[in-house]
C-alpha cells in the first residue's frame, strides 16, 4: 500500500496558487483553436495520449497546451490529491459529514490484502460474501434452487432503487452478451406501479425469484415494491407463508426486518456503510449481475476494477487516466464554464452506462458547500448524459455541434464488436472517429464556399468546431473491462471531489423530498379531510389530487 501521508491543511481553492496561475492562462489560451495547436503541433495527436490497464485514453482534442496540462498537475498536487487517495486507499474516514471509510476499492481487493476499518480486516469480511454469493448463484444456475413447488428457477427479479438498481441494471445490459439466455432478468426501482407490474408481466410465481436490495430494509420504495412483489408471490403460491423463503433473498444487513419479512437470513448478503449506494454494484448489490453471468465473469469484473484502482493509486498523474479526465473537466468547466458533459459509449450493451453515470457523478459532488461548511464560491459538478451512438447523431448532436454552448464529449469505443455482422462494426467506428474530428476541427466559411453553396446558405453550413472531446479505445467489451471503465469514472469524481474540496460520499440533497413526503403520502390517503400545512401551492395540488381521486373511486 502507499506510504503513510497526513494530508495537508489546504487553502480555499481559489486562493491557491496554481488556481490562480491557470486563471491567468486562460485568459491567454481561450481563443486558440484545435485547428491551429493541431497544425503548430503535427504530433500532438500521438503525443497526448495515455494507456494503462487496457484502456487508450485520447486527450489531444481538448483546447489545452502542455502549460496548461502542467498548471493542471500543478493543482492537484496543490490540492494534496496523492495524500487523499493515499487517505481513502488505507481506510481513513474521509466521509467526514458520516464519519465514515470510504472503500468500495475493498470491494475487488485481492484475498491477501488486508485492509483495516476500526480494527477489522473488511477484505476478509469481502470475500467471505463473495464466495458466499457464488455458491447461491452457482444453485440458482445449476437449477439445484427450487422454488416452492420443486421448479427451478427461470426469473430473476431485482427490487431496489437509486446505487441498488442503476448498478445492477447497467451491468445486467452490459454484459448481457455473457448472461445466462435460459433465465430472464428484470429490474424494479420506480415505486410507480407500472414498473413492478411490467416487471412480473408474463412471469410463473413458482418460477421467479426477487432480489430485495435494502441496507435497512426499510427504504420506502424498495419496500413498497418488495411487498407487493411478496403479495403476488403468494398469491401465484396459494397462500403458503412458508413459500416466501423460497422465493425471495434480501441484500441487507438488518437481520430482523429481513426474518419479519418471511426470508432466511442464511440468505441474507451482507454490505457495508463505508460503501455509499452509488459504488456499491461490485458488492453483493451485483447478486443479480452474479447470477446472470457466472462467479468467474464476476471475478474477472472485479479484477478490472482493482487493475484501475492500483493505476490510479500508483500512477503518476501526467500518465494517470482518472487523474487527467478530472483535471481535463476542472477545466472545461470551471474555466471555459460547460455546463454538461456527454457520455456517448458507441456500444449498444452500454445503453445504460449514460444513467448510471448520473447518480455517481453528480450525487457524489452536486455540492455547494466545502469540507469545512464554507459556501463555495466555483461550478462543482457539471451535468452528465448520454446516449449510445450512432443513436445520437440523430437528435441531440445538432446542439452539440452548432449550438451556443460548449458541450465537452467522452467518446467510448471498441476495437472488436461483440456481435461481428458485415460492414457493421466499421462503419460504427469511422462514425466515432469523424464525430471527434468534425466537433474539433468543424468546416470554415471558405470550406464551405468551395463546395459550391450559395452565400445565403453559407452561415448555415459553417461548424466552428473547438468543441472538446475525449476518446476511450479498448479492444472488447468483456467483464474486466467494463471494471475498468466504471472504477475510472469513480476516480474521476474522487479526483474532482477533492480538488473542489467537497464531500464526494454523503448525498444530504436525497433526504429533503423523502421526508416531505413521508408527511404528505397520509393526506392523500386519509378518508377526512386533512388540515394542510404547506405553501399554497402544494396545498392546491394536494386538493386537487384528491378531488380528482374521489371522482374516480
Amino acid at each position: 500500500m502507499a506510504t503513510r501521508a497526513t494530508p495537508q491543511v489546504l487553502e480555499p481553492l481559489t486562493k491557491r496558487k496554481a488556481w490562480k496561475a491557470l486563471q491567468t492562462h486562460y485568459d491567454k489560451v481561450r481563443g486558440l483553436h484545435l485547428r491551429k495547436l493541431f497544425v503548430d503541433d503535427p504530433k500532438r495527436g500521438e503525443r497526448m495520449t495515455a494507456e494503462a490497464a487496457g484502456l487508450f485514453l485520447d486527450y489531444s482534442k481538448n483546447r489545452i497546451t502542455d502549460e496548461t496540462l502542467k498548471l493542471l498537475i500543478d493543482l492537484a498536487e496543490e490540492s494534496g490529491l496523492q495524500p487523499r487517495i493515499d487517505a481513502m486507499f488505507r481506510g481513513d474516514k474521509i466521509n467526514t459529514t458520516e464519519k465514515r471509510a470510504v472503500l468500495h476499492v475493498a470491494l475487488r481487493a485481492p484475498k491477501e490484502a488486508s485492509i483495516l476499518v476500526d480494527g477489522e480486516d473488511v477484505v476478509r469480511q469481502v470475500h467471505k460474501v463473495l464466495d458466499k454469493m457464488a455458491h447461491f448463484s452457482n444453485r440458482v444456475r445449476s437449477g439445484e434452487w427450487k422454488g416452492h413447488t420443486g421448479k427451478r428457477i427461470r426469473n430473476v427479479v431485482n427490487i431496489g432503487i437509486g446505487g441498488s438498481d442503476l448498478g445492477p441494471v447497467m451491468a445486467y445490459e452490459a454484459l448481457k452478451h455473457y448472461s445466462e439466455r435460459a433465465m430472464t432478468f428484470r429490474f424494479v426501482s420506480n415505486v410507480d406501479s407500472t414498473d413492478f407490474v411490467e416487471a412480473v408481466q408474463g412471469l410463473d410465481p413458482s418460477e421467479t425469484l426477487f432480489i430485495v436490495s435494502s441496507k435497512t430494509f426499510t427504504t420506502l420504495e424498495t419496500m413498497t415494491n418488495a411487498h407487493t412483489a411478496r403479495d403476488w408471490s403468494l398469491q401465484g403460491l396459494g397462500g403458503d407463508e412458508k413459500s416466501v423463503a423460497k422465493h425471495f433473498v434480501a441484500v441487507s444487513t438488518n437481520a430482523a426486518e429481513v426474518a419479519k419479512f418471511g426470508i432466511d437470513t442464511a440468505n441474507m448478503f451482507e454490505f457495508w456503510d463505508w460503501v455509499g449506494g452509488r459504488y456499491s454494484m461490485d458488492s453483493a448489490i451485483g447478486l443479480s449481475t452474479m447470477i446472470a453471468i457466472g462467479p468467474d465473469n464476476f471475478r474477472a469484473m472485479l479484477n478490472g476494477f482493482h487493475q484501475m484502482d492500483e493505476h490510479f493509486r500508483t500512477a503518476p498523474f501526467e500518465r494517470n487516466l482518472p487523474v487527467l479526465m478530472g483535471l481535463l473537466a476542472i477545466w472545461n468547466n470551471d474555466f471555459f464554464g460547460s455546463e454538461t458533459v456527454a457520455v456517448l459509449p458507441y456500444e449498444q450493451y452500454l445503453k445504460r452506462f449514460p444513467a448510471y453515470l448520473q447518480q455517481l457523478t453528480m450525487e457524489s459532488n452536486g455540492k455547494h458547500v466545502t469540507l469545512d461548511g464554507a459556501e463555495v464560491t466555483y461550478a462543482t459538478s457539471p451535468i452528465y448524459w448520454g446516449e449510445p451512438g450512432t443513436n445520437g447523431q440523430h437528435s441531440f448532436y445538432q446542439l452539440i455541434h452548432q449550438g451556443t454552448r460548449i458541450i465537452p464529449c467522452d467518446f467510448i469505443a471498441f476495437s472488436n464488436a461483440l456481435n461481428p455482422l458485415g460492414r457493421h462494426h466499421d462503419m460504427l467506428l469511422a462514425n466515432v472517429f469523424a464525430q471527434t474530428e468534425a466537433l474539433a476541427f468543424g468546416k470554415t466559411p471558405e470550406e464551405v464556399k468551395a463546395e459550391g453553396t450559395p452565400d445565403w446558405l453559407v452561415p448555415h453550413r459553417v461548424f466552428e468546431g473547438n468543441r472538446p472531446s475525449n476518446t476511450i479505445l479498448a479492444e472488447r467489451l468483456t467483464p474486466e473491462i467494463l471494471g475498468k471503465l466504471v472504477a475510472l469514472y469513480e476516480h474521476i469524481v474522487f479526483t474532482q471531489g477533492t480538488i473542489w474540496q467537497i464531500n464526494s460520499f454523503d448525498q444530504w440533497g436525497v433526504e429533503l423530498g423523502k421526508v416531505l413526503a413521508q408527511r404528505i403520502i397520509p393526506e392523500l390517503e386519509s378518508q377526512a379531510e386533512p388540515a394542510l400545512r404547506h405553501d399554497s401551492s402544494t396545498n392546491n395540488l394536494i386538493s386537487r389530487y384528491r378531488k380528482l381521486k374521489e371522482k374516480s373511486q
